[in-house]
């Protein structure tokens, strides 16, 4: 009786990280979806609308590839948590079931990556910010909003696509946020289910 108490335990517990798997997963995605489109829209907006298809700020060539960068992480990071929802589903299969070290290797692999995507996020943003702010310090400080400097040419004022970006990149980092607490969470949860129930776990 108690070698049954102990097999239903167990399987409450895999089946208990499955759920999260799947939630988490299910989630992590579709928030990634929605953080991932707005700065999508933000741009489609500034060039179709706003009629400002370039910044009048010559763009440094090492921030358009901390960007690039940074979506095709935020693209791995989306692919990763709809594989959690899989790996869910493994999970709860004693049939397929993975083991603890693969399950936790597989939540190390998401975090790292949404670590880096938001290194990435926050090096871009700081660069772009000390940029614009270089610009409005330029400006004369009358205290009103200005955001041309007086005769300097085309090249010293900021535009709307300027703040786009800035806006862009905030979602872009809350994205990468969300990831780095979910993956946390997830290897949390793996953690403890490979403490408490270890020989299910590595079946």
């Amino acid at each position: 009786m108690l070698k049954k108490l102990m097999e239903n335990m167990q399987l409450s517990g895999l089946v208990n990280l499955a759920r999260t798997f799947s939630r988490l997963g299910a989630l992590g995605f579709w928030l990634q979806i929605v953080m991932g489109a707005v700065p999508l829209l933000l741009t489609i907006y500034v060039f179709v609308f706003a009629r400002s298809p370039s910044g009048p700020r010559a763009g440094l060539a090492f921030v358009e590839y901390l960007t690039l960068a940074n979506l095709l992480f935020l693209v791995f990071t989306t692919v990763w948590f709809y594989r959690y929802t899989l790996l869910a589903k493994r999970i709860a299969d004693p049939r397929s079931r993975p083991s603890a070290s693969s399950v936790a290797r597989s939540v190390q692999t998401g975090l790292v990556a949404g670590c880096l995507g938001l290194l990435f996020s926050m090096l871009v943003m700081v660069i772009e910010t000390g940029h614009v702010l270089f610009y409005f310090m330029a400006a004369p400080q009358g205290g009103v909003p200005v955001v041309q400097a007086q005769g300097v040419g085309p090249a010293s004022w900021v535009s709307a696509i300027d703040m786009a970006s800035l806006m862009a990149l905030t979602f872009l980092v809350f994205a990468e946020l969300i990831v780095l607490i979910f993956s946390l969470w997830l290897l949390l949860r793996t953690l403890q289910a490979s403490a408490e129930f270890p020989q299910a776990v590595e079946e």
